[in-house]
């Protein structure tokens, strides 16, 4: 514990925020760890828990104050760790959490040492998480191949079917056969893929991500053509949500691996519109080759 010094009133305020902060993370990862299994990870968040409890007391020890986690949060990053995964759910936390140490500088004179003490404990945070071991994360790259392959593919058939068929079920129809084929035929190669590797991802397993990822994108894809009779519409509405699962997609990558977003989403949203651009025009070609009215 550290001894209490007498500190300015905005000093005084902004310790006290990093000392709710504290508490906070330490029942996110308390509440968090209560619910896995016994195992590795669960030692994990039971460490930084406890890390986190006792950084919070050592603030209590420099303000004086006794504070309170936020609530709100303490259910928001529970939540979110629960649906989307620990790893994605903690990192996004953490990158809250850098936004507000920016004003960590002003701390720097009023209490001893404080910059060696904040970095140890940013250092040791970030180590233990690193050690978290998450399936869905072993997989992404099977989940990446899935959606990567439906936004590229389906985009493009769609493109083409819309100026080529100008029925909007027809379009709808045509589109889920497509898909649910290819979805199968994807996850058939993953798991041939896989098995012929011989890496630690089950071949099962890989395939099951592959697939479901395909098809889910299918479904959301082709789902406008559904709603809706105008099929120059749909096809925006479609192209928009490729944008969304896209560019939510890259974002969950970049939390969960620490990988730039916007490289990622450029590329997949340039790769899938080149090729639904492509489809349209072939679309148009060939109905006015083939004398095609439907």
């Amino acid at each position: 514990m550290r001894s209490q010094v007498q500190l300015p009133s905005d000093v005084l305020e902004l310790a006290l925020a990093f000392q709710r902060l504290e508490l906070t993370e330490h029942e996110i990862y308390r509440r968090l760890a209560q619910r896995l299994p016994a195992g590795e990870n669960r030692r994990v968040l039971e460490r930084i828990a406890a890390d986190e409890l006792r950084h919070a007391q050592d603030w209590q020890a420099l303000t004086g104050v006794e504070v309170t986690p936020r609530r709100v949060m303490v259910w928001l990053y529970y939540w979110v760790a629960r649906l989307f995964g620990l790893t994605f759910g903690l990192k996004l936390m953490e990158r809250g959490e850098e936004r507000v140490q920016v004003h960590y500088g002003k701390l720097v004179g009023a209490v001893p040492g404080i910059e060696a003490w904040i970095r140890d404990e940013e250092q040791h945070e970030a180590e233990l998480l690193a050690m978290l071991q998450e399936e869905r994360l072993a997989y992404a790259g099977s989940v990446v191949l899935g959606l990567n392959d439906a936004l590229v593919e389906l985009t493009g058939a769609l493109a083409g079917l819309t100026l080529a068929l100008q029925n909007s079920k027809l379009i709808a129809l045509s589109g889920l056969i497509t898909g649910v084929a290819a979805s199968l035929s994807m996850a058939a190669s993953e798991y041939l893929s896989t098995r012929s590797e011989g890496v630690e991802k089950h071949p099962l397993r890989a395939a099951v991500y592959t697939g479901a990822a395909y098809i889910l994108t299918v479904l959301l894809l082709i789902a406008p053509y559904l709603l809706f009779a105008n099929y120059y519409l749909d096809l925006a509405l479609t192209l928009g949500v490729g944008v969304l699962i896209i560019a939510g997609f890259s974002f969950y990558i970049a939390v969960a691996k620490n990988e730039p977003f916007g490289r990622r989403f450029r590329e997949m949203a340039l790769l899938s519109f080149s090729v639904a651009a492509l489809s349209f025009g072939v679309g148009f070609l060939a109905r006015k080759l083939l004398g095609v009215e439907i």
